[in-house]
Protein backbone atom coordinates (compact mmCIF):
# COMPACT_ATOMS: atom_id res chain seq x y z
CA UNK A 1 0.00 0.00 0.00
CA UNK A 2 1.14 3.56 -1.41
CA UNK A 3 0.32 6.31 1.17
CA UNK A 4 1.13 9.48 -0.48
CA UNK A 5 -0.74 11.27 2.40
CA UNK A 6 -0.95 10.22 5.94
CA UNK A 7 -4.50 11.81 6.35
CA UNK A 8 -6.53 8.66 5.35
CA UNK A 9 -5.24 6.35 8.21
CA UNK A 10 -6.43 8.96 10.86
CA UNK A 11 -9.72 6.43 11.16
CA UNK A 12 -7.15 3.38 12.49
CA UNK A 13 -5.76 5.60 15.57
CA UNK A 14 -9.28 6.38 16.38
CA UNK A 15 -10.30 2.83 15.98
CA UNK A 16 -7.37 2.63 18.21
CA UNK A 17 -7.81 4.30 21.04
CA UNK A 18 -11.58 2.86 20.78
CA UNK A 19 -10.39 -0.61 20.94
CA UNK A 20 -7.09 -1.07 22.43
CA UNK A 21 -6.98 2.10 25.19
CA UNK A 22 -4.20 0.40 27.64
CA UNK A 23 -2.23 -0.41 24.06
CA UNK A 24 -2.81 3.15 23.34
CA UNK A 25 -2.01 4.50 26.75
CA UNK A 26 1.58 3.10 26.63
CA UNK A 27 2.24 4.02 23.50
CA UNK A 28 1.67 7.84 24.58
CA UNK A 29 3.56 7.49 27.56
CA UNK A 30 6.30 6.22 25.11
CA UNK A 31 6.43 9.26 23.13
CA UNK A 32 5.86 11.95 25.04
CA UNK A 33 3.05 12.89 22.53
CA UNK A 34 0.34 14.35 25.07
CA UNK A 35 3.05 15.29 28.23
CA UNK A 36 5.29 17.03 26.41
CA UNK A 37 3.92 18.60 23.55
CA UNK A 38 6.19 21.68 22.76
CA UNK A 39 9.00 18.69 22.46
CA UNK A 40 6.97 17.12 19.52
CA UNK A 41 6.68 21.07 17.91
CA UNK A 42 9.69 21.52 18.56
CA UNK A 43 11.69 18.58 16.50
CA UNK A 44 9.09 19.00 13.80
CA UNK A 45 10.49 22.65 13.44
CA UNK A 46 13.44 21.50 13.68
CA UNK A 47 12.71 19.09 10.68
CA UNK A 48 11.05 21.27 8.40
CA UNK A 49 14.07 23.67 8.78
CA UNK A 50 15.48 21.45 6.54
CA UNK A 51 13.13 19.23 4.86
CA UNK A 52 10.46 21.61 4.83
CA UNK A 53 6.89 21.51 6.92
CA UNK A 54 4.57 18.91 4.87
CA UNK A 55 7.64 16.27 4.93
CA UNK A 56 8.09 16.77 8.45
CA UNK A 57 4.70 16.38 9.66
CA UNK A 58 3.97 13.61 7.44
CA UNK A 59 7.70 11.72 8.82
CA UNK A 60 6.53 12.61 12.81
CA UNK A 61 3.57 10.86 11.78
CA UNK A 62 4.85 7.89 10.02
CA UNK A 63 6.67 7.62 13.29
CA UNK A 64 3.82 7.40 15.69
CA UNK A 65 2.29 4.47 13.16
CA UNK A 66 5.82 2.91 13.18
CA UNK A 67 5.69 3.08 17.11
CA UNK A 68 1.85 1.46 17.36
CA UNK A 69 2.42 -1.45 14.12
CA UNK A 70 0.11 0.87 11.87
CA UNK A 71 0.79 0.63 8.35
CA UNK A 72 4.18 -0.84 9.13
CA UNK A 73 5.79 -2.44 5.66
CA UNK A 74 3.23 0.87 3.64
CA UNK A 75 4.90 3.28 0.83
CA UNK A 76 5.41 6.65 2.25
CA UNK A 77 5.74 9.25 -0.16
CA UNK A 78 7.52 12.49 0.83
CA UNK A 79 8.40 16.06 -0.78
CA UNK A 80 11.62 17.02 0.47
CA UNK A 81 12.71 20.47 0.09
CA UNK A 82 16.56 19.75 -0.54
CA UNK A 83 15.45 16.37 -3.15
CA UNK A 84 14.80 17.41 -6.70
CA UNK A 85 11.72 14.62 -6.71
CA UNK A 86 9.55 13.08 -4.43
CA UNK A 87 11.78 9.67 -2.01
CA UNK A 88 9.64 6.85 -1.00
CA UNK A 89 9.80 5.37 2.23
CA UNK A 90 8.61 2.00 4.22
CA UNK A 91 6.79 2.68 7.15
CA UNK A 92 8.50 1.12 10.22
CA UNK A 93 12.07 0.15 7.98
CA UNK A 94 15.05 1.89 9.07
CA UNK A 95 14.28 3.96 5.72
CA UNK A 96 13.96 6.32 8.38
CA UNK A 97 16.68 6.47 10.13
CA UNK A 98 18.79 6.91 6.66
CA UNK A 99 16.56 9.81 5.48
CA UNK A 100 17.02 11.45 8.85
CA UNK A 101 20.36 11.01 8.52
CA UNK A 102 20.73 12.35 4.66
CA UNK A 103 18.23 15.21 4.71
CA UNK A 104 17.43 16.11 8.02
CA UNK A 105 21.11 16.11 9.95
CA UNK A 106 22.40 16.51 5.99
CA UNK A 107 25.38 13.82 6.97
CA UNK A 108 26.93 14.66 3.47
CA UNK A 109 26.38 18.81 2.91
CA UNK A 110 29.98 19.02 4.44
CA UNK A 111 31.59 17.05 2.10
CA UNK A 112 32.32 19.45 -0.84
CA UNK A 113 32.82 18.58 -4.60
CA UNK A 114 33.25 20.66 -6.88
CA UNK A 115 31.11 20.02 -9.96
CA UNK A 116 31.57 16.81 -10.03
CA UNK A 117 30.49 14.62 -13.14
CA UNK A 118 30.80 11.20 -11.97
CA UNK A 119 29.41 9.25 -8.13
CA UNK A 120 29.80 5.97 -7.13
CA UNK A 121 27.20 4.97 -4.40
CA UNK A 122 28.72 1.60 -2.94
CA UNK A 123 25.84 0.42 -0.44
CA UNK A 124 23.00 2.75 -2.00
CA UNK A 125 20.44 1.45 0.59
CA UNK A 126 17.40 2.85 -0.31
CA UNK A 127 18.81 5.47 -3.03
CA UNK A 128 18.52 8.42 -0.38
CA UNK A 129 22.21 9.40 -0.86
CA UNK A 130 22.44 9.19 -4.36
CA UNK A 131 19.01 11.16 -4.76
CA UNK A 132 20.67 13.73 -2.42
CA UNK A 133 23.79 13.80 -4.92
CA UNK A 134 21.77 13.94 -8.08
CA UNK A 135 19.60 16.93 -6.66
CA UNK A 136 22.72 19.11 -5.47
CA UNK A 137 24.91 18.02 -8.15
CA UNK A 138 22.87 18.92 -11.28
CA UNK A 139 25.42 17.70 -13.79
CA UNK A 140 26.58 14.24 -12.36
CA UNK A 141 25.68 11.07 -12.74
CA UNK A 142 25.93 8.10 -9.79
CA UNK A 143 26.11 4.55 -10.34
CA UNK A 144 24.10 2.75 -7.19
CA UNK A 145 25.42 -0.20 -5.79
CA UNK A 146 23.18 -2.14 -3.27
CA UNK A 147 23.12 -5.57 -2.65
CA UNK A 148 19.57 -6.21 -0.60
CA UNK A 149 16.95 -7.13 -3.32
CA UNK A 150 14.15 -5.23 -0.71
CA UNK A 151 16.46 -1.70 -0.82
CA UNK A 152 17.25 -2.59 -4.56
CA UNK A 153 13.96 -2.22 -5.50
CA UNK A 154 13.39 0.77 -3.16
CA UNK A 155 16.24 1.69 -4.82
CA UNK A 156 15.18 1.59 -8.13
CA UNK A 157 12.02 3.34 -7.20
CA UNK A 158 13.55 6.72 -5.72
CA UNK A 159 15.81 7.38 -8.85
CA UNK A 160 13.70 6.20 -11.27
CA UNK A 161 12.81 10.02 -12.00
CA UNK A 162 16.45 10.91 -12.61
CA UNK A 163 16.20 8.95 -15.51
CA UNK A 164 19.78 8.19 -17.51
CA UNK A 165 21.54 10.02 -14.61
CA UNK A 166 20.79 7.13 -12.33
CA UNK A 167 21.94 3.69 -12.86
CA UNK A 168 20.92 0.88 -10.41
CA UNK A 169 22.96 -2.06 -9.93
CA UNK A 170 22.12 -5.10 -7.83
CA UNK A 171 25.01 -6.31 -6.43
CA UNK A 172 28.49 -5.56 -4.24
CA UNK A 173 31.33 -4.35 -4.83
CA UNK A 174 34.50 -6.98 -3.64
CA UNK A 175 38.23 -6.95 -4.64
CA UNK A 176 37.49 -9.35 -7.44
CA UNK A 177 33.99 -10.59 -9.98
CA UNK A 178 32.49 -13.84 -7.59
CA UNK A 179 29.15 -14.88 -6.41
CA UNK A 180 28.13 -13.19 -3.06
CA UNK A 181 25.60 -14.60 -0.76
CA UNK A 182 23.62 -11.60 0.85
CA UNK A 183 23.53 -12.22 4.83
CA UNK A 184 21.17 -10.15 6.80
CA UNK A 185 19.75 -10.58 10.80
CA UNK A 186 23.27 -11.02 11.54
CA UNK A 187 24.84 -7.33 12.14
CA UNK A 188 24.22 -4.45 13.88
CA UNK A 189 20.14 -4.55 15.00
CA UNK A 190 19.35 -6.72 11.60
CA UNK A 191 17.09 -4.39 9.90
CA UNK A 192 16.99 -3.59 6.38
CA UNK A 193 19.84 -0.80 6.69
CA UNK A 194 22.38 -3.54 8.28
CA UNK A 195 22.55 -6.33 5.21
CA UNK A 196 26.33 -7.28 4.38
CA UNK A 197 27.59 -9.94 1.77
CA UNK A 198 30.01 -13.02 2.28
CA UNK A 199 31.42 -15.44 -0.55
CA UNK A 200 28.86 -17.84 -1.68
CA UNK A 201 28.96 -21.59 -0.60
CA UNK A 202 28.15 -24.25 -3.51
CA UNK A 203 26.56 -26.15 -1.50
CA UNK A 204 24.42 -23.30 0.41
CA UNK A 205 21.37 -22.78 -2.41
CA UNK A 206 18.92 -21.57 0.00
CA UNK A 207 20.59 -17.91 0.77
CA UNK A 208 19.79 -14.88 -1.89
CA UNK A 209 22.98 -15.04 -4.13
CA UNK A 210 24.02 -11.29 -5.80
CA UNK A 211 26.87 -10.71 -8.29
CA UNK A 212 30.02 -9.40 -6.69
CA UNK A 213 31.65 -6.94 -8.90
CA UNK A 214 35.42 -5.31 -8.80
CA UNK A 215 35.79 -1.83 -8.91
CA UNK A 216 37.68 -1.66 -12.45
CA UNK A 217 34.05 -2.95 -13.57
CA UNK A 218 32.09 -0.49 -11.52
CA UNK A 219 33.86 2.28 -12.60
CA UNK A 220 33.44 1.32 -16.06
CA UNK A 221 29.87 1.10 -15.55
CA UNK A 222 29.69 5.14 -14.99
CA UNK A 223 31.06 5.53 -18.87
CA UNK A 224 33.98 7.26 -17.20
CA UNK A 225 37.53 6.65 -16.56
CA UNK A 226 38.01 8.51 -12.91
CA UNK A 227 35.37 8.91 -9.57
CA UNK A 228 35.04 12.31 -8.77
CA UNK A 229 33.39 11.48 -5.69
CA UNK A 230 33.07 7.44 -4.51
CA UNK A 231 30.46 7.24 -1.52
CA UNK A 232 31.44 3.86 0.70
CA UNK A 233 29.43 2.00 3.33
CA UNK A 234 28.94 -1.53 2.80
CA UNK A 235 28.78 -2.88 6.67
CA UNK A 236 32.55 -4.28 7.10
CA UNK A 237 32.63 -5.30 3.45
CA UNK A 238 35.33 -2.57 3.38
CA UNK A 239 37.91 -4.91 5.16
CA UNK A 240 37.73 -7.04 1.86
CA UNK A 241 37.60 -4.11 -0.64
CA UNK A 242 40.68 -2.41 0.51
CA UNK A 243 42.50 -5.67 1.58
CA UNK A 244 43.95 -6.41 -1.94
CA UNK A 245 43.93 -5.19 -5.74
CA UNK A 246 43.73 -1.62 -4.66
CA UNK A 247 46.03 -0.55 -7.41
CA UNK A 248 43.81 -1.27 -9.99
CA UNK A 249 41.03 1.63 -8.99
CA UNK A 250 42.67 3.71 -6.06
CA UNK A 251 44.34 5.97 -8.53
CA UNK A 252 41.07 6.54 -10.28
CA UNK A 253 39.56 8.33 -7.19
CA UNK A 254 39.17 12.14 -6.56
CA UNK A 255 37.47 12.22 -3.65
CA UNK A 256 35.91 9.54 -1.01
CA UNK A 257 33.77 9.28 1.83
CA UNK A 258 33.43 6.04 3.64
CA UNK A 259 32.08 4.51 7.16
CA UNK A 260 34.11 2.85 8.42
CA UNK A 261 32.82 -0.14 11.06
CA UNK A 262 35.55 -0.51 13.03
CA UNK A 263 39.44 -0.63 14.03
CA UNK A 264 40.36 -4.02 11.88
CA UNK A 265 38.76 -1.89 9.47
CA UNK A 266 40.29 1.61 9.62
CA UNK A 267 43.84 -0.38 9.98
CA UNK A 268 43.18 -2.03 6.07
CA UNK A 269 41.79 1.64 5.08
CA UNK A 270 44.91 3.18 6.10
CA UNK A 271 47.48 0.86 4.78
CA UNK A 272 45.62 0.89 1.72
CA UNK A 273 46.10 4.50 1.21
CA UNK A 274 49.71 4.89 2.94
CA UNK A 275 50.60 5.35 -0.32
CA UNK A 276 48.39 8.52 -1.29
CA UNK A 277 48.24 11.76 0.29
CA UNK A 278 45.12 13.68 0.30
CA UNK A 279 43.08 16.21 2.54
CA UNK A 280 41.80 14.13 5.35
CA UNK A 281 38.83 14.62 7.63
CA UNK A 282 36.33 13.00 9.37
CA UNK A 283 32.23 14.26 9.16
CA UNK A 284 30.44 12.21 11.88
CA UNK A 285 30.54 8.45 11.24
CA UNK A 286 32.32 9.29 7.58
CA UNK A 287 36.28 9.51 6.76
CA UNK A 288 36.54 12.39 4.05
CA UNK A 289 39.42 12.25 1.65
CA UNK A 290 39.49 14.93 -0.62
CA UNK A 291 41.88 15.54 -3.68
CA UNK A 292 43.13 11.87 -3.54
CA UNK A 293 46.41 11.50 -5.22
CA UNK A 294 49.22 8.65 -5.20
CA UNK A 295 52.35 9.81 -3.78
CA UNK A 296 54.83 8.67 -6.64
Amino acid sequence: MEVESLEGVGGVLTTMCQNVPNEFGLFLEEVSLLRNPLNQISLVRSYAKTIGWGAALRIRFSDLLARMGVSKGSLLKLKIKNAQYPLFLRIGSSDREVLGQIFIEKEYEPIAVESPRTILDLGANVGYSSAYFLSRYPDASVVAVEPDPGNYAMCRRNLEPYGSRARVVHGAVWPERRKLEVDRGDWRDGREWATQVKPAQEENTSSESVDGYDMPTLIGLSGETEIDLLKIDIERSELELFSRNTESWLPRIRNLCIELHGPDCEAVFSRALADYSCDLGCVGELTVCSNLRARW
